[in-house]
């Protein structure tokens, strides 16, 4: 497959006066042409900084310490913002996680549309039937009253779909999809997962979908990536990190979900809280929650290492993964007894 997007060791700060925030603290991943790769963690891990300084969208005072933003082997993080507007949109586009305080409330969805056509040689009715086009692709009905509509007399679901119309306007290659259904009810969410999956296969685009929802992940991506502490902790395919985790916070994370295993008991939750990226502990930042934990991890950080082809975790104890098997394993089997016994 056709390498799109590369991030090697990619780091983002926000100084302050008296401390700076590591956001993002050396990040590497590739996203392949005609793909869907995701990025899962709790909220604060660096997921919403990493899809930013994609685009040199961070908000001031933060700004791209290190590493390569390599779209199509030209570095993002070393273009003038001159040449960043000639591939925001066009090659790659942002839906954001709320289309209310994305869309500017006293314009029209027309005009909101067609600036993402500018740049283009389109008379008036080339730009009126490709916005019409646009809407109809995201399933918006009547899209020529639709046009002269303002955000407000859109519904949640309705605007962000509009949301997605703009950012396919130019028909992008890479879409960055950020939490795009944050605040929409689940049928709606099932909506537009669904529709982002069939424009992907219609436009043959690619999709960085973030998202703190394993649900969501296990439906879409091909590929997913698990950040905590502003570092993915472990990489691999979608179907590897749900059956084989690595990490202990992956499989935090994994035993966090509701279940008919888990009928009528309480759920296991991370213990703790994450930790204050300005002031990140010596060792494997996830140690004071890690019940694995030993000295090594208090007092050095991991290393990313390839446990299988494919499969990379950060952590001491890679070993561990027995115990994980273990007790999926035995889980299984508990839950294939209840059922033969009922």
């Amino acid at each position: 497959m056709e390498k799109l997007l590369e991030v090697k060791d990619l780091r983002v700060a926000f100084p302050g006066k008296w401390e700076t925030v590591r956001a993002v603290d050396g990040v590497s991943f590739q996203v392949f042409q005609g793909e869907t790769f995701g990025l899962v963690g709790e909220s604060g891990c660096g997921k919403s900084q990493t899809m930013r300084s994609l685009l040199g969208l961070l908000k001031s005072p933060g700004q791209v310490t290190g590493g390569q933003i390599l779209y199509r082997n030209q570095d993002i993080a070393k273009m003038s913002q001159k040449e960043l507007r000639k591939i925001r949109g066009r090659e790659i586009s942002l839906i954001f996680q709320e289309p209310m305080t994305s869309l500017n409330p006293v314009l029209r969805i027309r005009k909101q549309l067609y600036e993402a056509f500018e740049g283009e040689d389109l008379t008036k009715e080339e730009r009126e039937r490709r916005a019409i086009e646009l809407l109809k692709l995201v399933g918006i009905p009547s899209p020529e009253t639709r046009l002269d509509e303002y955000p407000h007399q859109f519904s949640g679901g309705m605007r962000q779909r509009a949301m997605i119309a703009i950012a396919l306007g130019a028909r992008p290659r890479l879409l960055l999809a950020d939490e795009p259904t944050t605040a929409l009810d689940v049928t709606i969410q099932d909506q537009i997962m669904k529709l982002l999956n069939q424009l992907k296969q219609e436009l043959g685009m690619s999709i960085i979908l973030v998202t703190h929802d394993l649900g969501v992940i296990a439906q879409m991506c091909d590929r997913v990536a698990v950040m905590y502490a502003g570092q993915i902790v472990e990489m691999t395919d979608t179907v590897t990190l749900f059956s084989r985790p690595r990490h202990p916070y992956t499989y935090g994370l994994m035993g966090s979900l509701p279940s008919e295993d888990t009928a009528g008991s309480a759920l296991e939750a991370i213990g703790g809280s994450p930790p204050n990226l300005a002031h990140l502990p010596e060792g494997c930042p996830f140690a004071p929650r890690c019940k694995y934990a030993t000295d090594i991890c208090r007092r050095e950080r991991p290393e990313a290492a390839q446990v299988e082809p494919g499969h990379w975790i950060r952590c001491h104890h890679p070993e561990i993964t027995q115990t994980f098997q273990g007790l999926i394993q035995a889980s299984d089997r508990t839950a294939r007894e209840e059922d033969d016994h009922a």
